[in-house]
């Protein structure tokens, strides 16, 4: 039902000569619900409020349970007062969104709110000036000078006591590489280091929390030597320890990105450091009430040095080693040898002659090379990096051939097993050994035969086959061999020993003769 001021509002447009599609547009609601009332006058629109106010809904015969469930588990949802009501009351022809609009009005009509569990906090004290940096990251999409669309990827820093800040954007997604650059100019833009940083656990810093013993990437953990600073990681679902850089970052995107024109990323970066200098660190700061670039000019005396930029490893490329024994480069799979593979290894990777060349990242000694393809999605291999079974299962094939005879039947039935069941071919191949061993050959070759002839290529067929031939052919036992006692073997020849029948006659009590 439309409230009485949206009704006026449609009234009075009415009036003024707007069309319905015209009064809709300029009051943001359909055009059926304009002309629902766009016909009816102040007395007719009550005597409408006042039938749709005796109108009974199609939960009011549920409201008593529904009370019930709301105050006996206040927190319930609206999504699991449905799901009971199909459960108990097999209710099925009810809309979700009018379940919510009901569960709401109960709750507000009744005062029944849910028990939010709400964290606590605790304000903290500024650290020293020169102790703490937080650094978090960003993304936002923006319109280019084309018409298009682009999505940017932004580094935000604030340092915890001046709140002076320092931001970055990069047109590519953030690797180790890329954000230790944005880094190293953050250092050059404030002039100093301070003693440490706060990150979240972000993969392209560190590879594991490993229970407290920081476990950092490769590059990342040079670049943190050579500089100096120390690293507090952030805990897992605890991003408010580094609120203030939390709030930088929303900053970025929504007072200096937002509705502006991406022309190329070097212009974009010189415009942030314009607005860092104009706005972000010359306003009066919310908090601690001081201009963030007048503290600074005290804090910065607190900073280290930054190091000689010789002191400073160069940026190296890693790539991790997949489970299947690949690195990605530009959309491709390289193949590295097998057995390279541990979790979260790392090889390095240098482009020498159009050809990636990849290296041990502390012996230095080369992996693997490849050349580089132009096409994207391919799989490229070094043959030395497959599997070469070939020549062992050639030796399999021959050894099994001999076995079961070296018939051409035997071969052709080998080789259709080897063709439809290559990944099984050598359990394959000794389960035909057995065959061969355990069955006669007139029998393993009657198998083979019929298998060939019933295209029948699995050795279990191929024994069961011999299973029912053997058993078809064995010979009924010749009794007149009872007839020739010179022709027994030697245990049907055994005598048994023969007793008096006095003896028995003694046992059973009899009289002695």
């Amino acid at each position: 039902m439309v409230r009485w001021k949206m009704y006026t509002q449609i009234y009075q447009l009415r009036n003024k000569g707007f069309n319905k599609s015209q009064v809709a547009r300029q009051l943001g609601i359909n055009v059926k619900t304009v002309s629902k009332y766009w016909e009816l006058d102040a007395e007719g629109y009550a005597e409408l409020l006042q039938q749709s106010g005796r109108r009974s809904q199609k939960l009011d015969k549920y409201q008593d349970v529904i009370l019930s469930w709301l105050r006996e588990f206040p927190d319930i949802s609206s999504a699991q007062v449905m799901d009971w009501l199909k459960e108990h009351y097999k209710l099925n022809d009810c809309r979700d969104r009018t379940v919510r609009r009901y569960v709401s009005r109960l709750r507000e009509k009744h005062n029944i709110h849910k028990k939010e569990a709400s964290r606590q906090y605790q304000a903290m004290v500024d650290p020293p000036m020169g102790k703490q940096m937080q650094i978090d990251f960003g993304e936002t999409t923006v319109r280019t000078s084309t018409g298009a669309n682009i999505k940017l990827y932004g580094m935000g820093v604030v340092l915890s006591h001046s709140r002076y800040k320092y931001a970055e954007w990069s047109d590519r997604p953030l690797t180790t590489a890329i954000f230790i650059k944005m880094l190293g100019r953050c250092f050059d833009y404030l002039g100093g280091i301070p003693e440490e940083l706060v990150f979240d656990q972000d993969k392209i810093i560190a590879v594991s929390e490993n229970h407290g013993d920081i476990i950092y990437t490769f590059e990342f953990e040079k670049f943190k030597q050579a500089m100096g600073f120390n690293v507090w990681l952030c805990r897992k679902s605890d991003p408010e320890s580094k609120g203030r850089v939390e709030a930088v970052v929303k900053y970025m995107k929504r007072n200096f990105a937002a509705n502006r024109l991406f022309i190329d990323i070097k212009t974009w970066n010189q415009s942030c450091v314009d607005w860092l200098e104009r706005t972000a660190n010359t306003k009066i700061h919310g908090t601690t009430k001081k201009i963030p670039a007048e503290v600074f000019l005290l804090e910065k005396q607190h900073l280290k040095p930054v190091p000689n930029i010789n002191n400073i490893p160069k940026d190296i490329v890693t790539r991790v080693v997949r489970k299947d024994n690949t690195i990605l480069y530009k959309s491709n799979r390289y193949s590295v040898p097998i057995g390279t593979y541990k979790p979260g290894l790392e090889l390095e990777l240098v482009i020498e002659d159009n050809c990636i060349v990849l290296y041990h990242l502390i012996t230095k000694e080369v992996v693997t090379r490849h050349k580089i393809s132009a096409e994207k999605g391919a799989l490229i291999q070094n043959n030395n990096h497959l599997r070469d079974n070939s020549q062992k299962i050639n030796e399999f094939y021959e050894k099994t051939l001999e076995n079961l005879g070296g018939s051409d039947n035997a071969a052709k039935f080998l080789k259709a097993i080897r063709q439809e069941k290559s990944r099984y071919v050598r359990d394959q191949f000794v389960l035909m050994n057995e065959v061969a061993k355990v069955y006669p050959s007139p029998i393993v070759e009657k198998a083979i035969a019929y298998c060939l002839e019933m295209t029948l290529h699995s050795a279990v067929d191929c024994r069961c086959a011999a299973e029912h031939f053997l058993s078809q052919q064995e010979t009924p036992v010749d009794i007149s061999v009872l007839d020739n006692p010179d022709s027994w073997p030697q245990y049907l020849k055994v005598k048994a020993e023969q007793r008096s029948i006095s003896a028995y006659s003694t046992l059973l009590g009899g009289v002695k003769h």
